[in-house]
């Protein structure tokens, strides 16, 4: 989730694994479940609002601990939105708050993949946006 200003949706878990560490919005695939399809009930899930889903940012092998054992997961990351005028409604059982952190400089997240996952959202991003000095000149 990112706010074309060079910023990132972060939420603070709050349950294990890894409870009060920042994560991005997400979670896993239902049964049968699309990845981008996840995504987009994962955030209206976590946020309480329909996001748009932008382009596919990459998939990374990480880990999960589940009842004490680290299993392993296939992460799959997208670039989104949230609607105009949207109003963000945690769901508490998930997260206890959320901030808009620079995607160029991001803290430590809960989870590696999502360190791996930013730097190239940061990527993308910076190449889908127009840059200033290469403006045509009028000559």
């Amino acid at each position: 989730m990112h706010d074309g200003a060079g910023r990132f949706l972060a939420l603070r878990r709050s349950r294990e694994p890894q409870a009060g560490w920042w994560e991005t919005p997400g979670g896993f695939c239902d049964a049968w479940e699309e990845p981008a399809a996840a995504a987009v009930r994962e955030g209206r899930e976590e946020l309480g609002v329909d996001v748009e889903l932008g382009p596919f940012v990459g998939m990374y092998v990480g880990g999960y601990v589940f009842q004490d054992e680290l299993l392993p997961v296939l992460d799959c990351f997208f670039l989104a939105r949230l609607p105009q005028a949207a109003v963000i409604a945690l769901d508490p059982g998930e997260s206890s708050e959320y901030a808009w952190l620079s995607i160029t400089d991001p803290p430590k997240m809960a989870f590696e993949t999502m360190d791996r996952a930013l730097p190239e959202a940061a990527r993308i991003l910076a190449a889908d946006s127009p840059d200033p000095r290469r403006a045509p000149r009028a000559d």
